[in-house]
Formats: C-alpha cells, sequence, structure tokens
C-alpha cells in the first residue's frame, strides 16, 4: 500500500510537472517560480536569477482544480482556500497569468493541454462560507445597505492595520515616489478641497464619506459645514469620534444615510470618492439626478469613481463580486459622463489619476503584508488573503491600463453661467 502511494505520488509531481512545462512556455514567466506538495520546485528554462514569485502547490490536485475551467473566481479560490500559496511579489504572478492567457492557443494545443490536464491527480478542494449572501432586488436600499456592510463593516480595527492613520480607502495622491502613504493621502485631500474651491461656511456634501476624513479635513482646514453620508455603521461610529476628537461637531458630522434619501437639503458643493463603483449601471441616471437636485445653481460636484478601459461582457460573478464588493459594477467612463450630462451636469474637468492608485495599492498591500499576524487575528486566514489577492490583482490591472480612475468636476449651471474661474491655477498654489 505504501509502495502504490509513492507511485502514484510520483506520477502525479511527474504529470504535473509536464502540465507546467506546457503551459507557461513562452509564457513570460521567468520571473516564476512553482513549488511542488513534495518540495519540489520548477522552473522555466528561460528563468534567470531569483524568482520574484512563487507559486506553492499545497495538494496534488491544485493545478487540475485551478486549469479544469479556470477564470478569475477559480483561480482566486484556489489561494484563499488554501489549495495554494503565494511566496514574493503577488503582483508579479498576476503579470504571468496575464500572459498565460493572452496567448492564442491553437485547437492542436487545446487539445494537448487537455490531455495533459486529464492526467493530473484529482482532490476535492475545501471551499469556506466567506462569500456574500445578499438577498433583495438588485440596488434596492435594502440590498445596497447590505453590500456594502458585507464590506466596509468587517472590523475598523483591520482596515487600520493597513490603511493611512486617516485611514482614506481611496486613491491617494502623490507628489513623488518619496511621498509616504500618510502624506499622500493628506494631498488628496487638499487637492480634493482646491478642485471644489471651497470656501468657509459653504455647506458641503460627502456621498459615501467612510471613516469621515476628508469631511474633517474641510471642516477643519476650510470651515466648511460638512455632511457625510454612509451605508456603514461602523464607519459612521468612527467617523463621528473622530469628528469630537478634532473639535469640529459644531460643522461637521456624519449620517448612515443612502443618497437616496437626501430630500429638503441642498449644499454648495459636493463630493464623492470611491462611491459610484457600487450604484450599478442601471442606477448612475438616478444617482447624478439626486445629486443634482441636492446642489444650488451654480454649484459643483467632484466624482471620483473607477472605471473599466472597455466594456466586458457578463460572463458571471467576478471574484471581487463574490469575495470583495457584491453587487459592484464598474463601467466605461463614457457611461458615468453620459449618465452626468443626462442629468444636466456640464462636465468641466477630467483627470486620470491611475498611476497614483498603483502606488497606493502597493502600499496597502505591503502594510498588509507586515501586518499579516495581526490581520489574521482580526478578521482570519481566508480574509487576509482575500484582501492581499484583490488589492495586489488591482495594482495589476491599474498599471496596465485595464482599469481607470478618474477624478470629474461638473458644475450645474446658473443661468447658463458656471461661476468658475479660467485657470485651475488655483489648485496648485
Amino acid at each position: 500500500m505504501a509502495l502504490r502511494e509513492v507511485v502514484t505520488t510520483d506520477a502525479g509531481r511527474m504529470a504535473t510537472l509536464a502540465f507546467l512545462e506546457a503551459l507557461f512556455d513562452g509564457a513570460g514567466a521567468e520571473e516564476l517560480a512553482v513549488r511542488l506538495w513534495d518540495g519540489s520546485q520548477w522552473r522555466p528554462r528561460n528563468a534567470r536569477g531569483e524568482p520574484r514569485v512563487t507559486l506553492v502547490l499545497n495538494h496534488p490536485g491544485t493545478l487540475r482544480n485551478m486549469f479544469s475551467a479556470p477564470s478569475d473566481l477559480v483561480l482566486g479560490e484556489a489561494y484563499i482556500y488554501d489549495d495554494c500559496d503565494v511566496e514574493g511579489d503577488i503582483e508579479c504572478l498576476f503579470r504571468v497569468i496575464d500572459g498565460l492567457f493572452a496567448r492564442g492557443f491553437s485547437v492542436g494545443e487545446k487539445l494537448r493541454y487537455a490531455a495533459l490536464l486529464s492526467g493530473l491527480p484529482k482532490s476535492s478542494a475545501p471551499r469556506g462560507e466567506r462569500q456574500a449572501r445578499l438577498n433583495g432586488a438588485l440596488h434596492s436600499r435594502t440590498r445596497d445597505r447590505s453590500a456594502v456592510r458585507f464590506h466596509y463593516d468587517l472590523s475598523n480595527d483591520f482596515y487600520r492595520l493597513w490603511l493611512d492613520r486617516r485611514m482614506v480607502y481611496s486613491c491617494a495622491w502623490f507628489g513623488s515616489e518619496r511621498d509616504t502613504l500618510d502624506q499622500a493621502q493628506e494631498n488628496k485631500l487638499e487637492y480634493i478641497c482646491r478642485k471644489l474651491r471651497l470656501r468657509k461656511g459653504e455647506r458641503l456634501l460627502d456621498i459615501g464619506c467612510g471613516w469621515g476624513a476628508l469631511i474633517v479635513h474641510a471642516a477643519k482646514r476650510y470651515g466648511a459645514r460638512a455632511l457625510g453620508i454612509t451605508l456603514s455603521g461602523q464607519q459612521a461610529e468612527l467617523a463621528n469620534q473622530r469628528i469630537h476628537e478634532e473639535g469640529v461637531e459644531d460643522r461637521c458630522r456624519a449620517e448612515v444615510r443612502d443618497y437616496r434619501d437626501l430630500e429638503g437639503e441642498t449644499f454648495d458643493k459636493i463630493v464623492s470618492i470611491g462611491m459610484v463603483e457600487h450604484v450599478g449601471e442601471k442606477m448612475l441616471g438616478e444617482y447624478f439626478r439626486r445629486a443634482w437636485a441636492a446642489v444650488c445653481a451654480g454649484g459643483v460636484f467632484l466624482n471620483h469613481g473607477i472605471a473599466q478601459v472597455f466594456h466586458k461582457p457578463n460572463r458571471g460573478e467576478s471574484f471581487v463580486q463574490r469575495y470583495v464588493f457584491p453587487d459592484s459594477e464598474l463601467v466605461p467612463f463614457s457611461s458615468m459622463t453620459t449618465a452626468a450630462e443626462d442629468a444636466g451636469w456640464e462636465v468641466r474637468d477630467v483627470e486620470n489619476l491611475r498611476e497614483h492608485y498603483v502606488m497606493t495599492l502597493r502600499h496597502w498591500v505591503r502594510r498588509l503584508e507586515r501586518q499579516a499576524a495581526a490581520a489574521r487575528k482580526l478578521a482570519d486566514e481566508v480574509t487576509y488573503r482575500i484582501y492581499r489577492l484583490y488589492m495586489a490583482g488591482a495594482a495589476h490591472r491599474f498599471r496596465t491600463g485595464q482599469l481607470s480612475v478618474h477624478q470629474t468636476l461638473l458644475v450645474k449651471p446658473d443661468a447658463g453661467e458656471s461661476h468658475l474661474p479660467l485657470s485651475r491655477a488655483d489648485w496648485y498654489g
């Protein structure tokens, strides 16, 4: 019996090595190493120097599980549920995978891979229950609240481990590569307020205010009267605690409120940073109409959001939608501007900050990795892996231009007048 197990294991190892050799041949995998469950290691023939990233196959059946029907969801689940580990630069692994799937496979190659795959060992991979399970109509108020709380109510202490000291959970603005994350996030808050041209006493609405960093900055530095709204109870609680600590309760507050529940209040300026991704493509019109109705004539709206560069067909639930941001939808930037203009907004300025998001995400990944033990303790192993994987993948997609992030300054004309200066010079003063 023992001899049969050894033979089977050795046969499985040889089949795995043959599959790796065929799969990664010419796929730009020279920075990759693969370590098998028995400790042996494979590297491509064109490998040079030490590997930047090592994929660790924890079970003989890992590759068969990953590549029988490969998708970002299947590959992601293999990592978060411990079929495999990733050592080293996890972002590098996405470059290798992109290179793999960018290849054009002939019919003969596909048949060869299928034959090699069928010879790999089988195993049933355990799966956990970390994915989102939402009920109700898509983008109803109740379901949107559940989707937001699935992600943002995870644990304030967990996010505090790897975000900057203000806990700004969106793209920072780097004056140079030497800026710390704290400095870059302060730069971003200041840059937004300058784009809005905030003045003392003006009423500011922050849709999706997170843990309150922007409204506190606007109230403290600019004397604005700021309201932040979020669907996360934990975010609102911590935001109001910080508002109290900063001594700006008289002109700043955070509330748990849906953007669709803003009737009866008007503001001079509106800002939304990283919230539009949760709205849903079919709801973009209502989102921009609600903002339009909430701002006075001549008011401005700074909308900051991620867009995908082209419209991908819906091929089922993605890893991010199942495990990170349920019900989130990334649309082309043109879809957002069209919805904004249909609601009456005039587009006055657009800035793409995707390089800044690459740097931001890399800071987050490194900080999370350094705090891995604490993250596992505050959440669990699966959650740590989910966040490491999704942020590294996002960094790769921003770096390669698959994703972009835009700050769009919109104005509600006042009898045709924008009341905006002729130059942007004051943004950089």
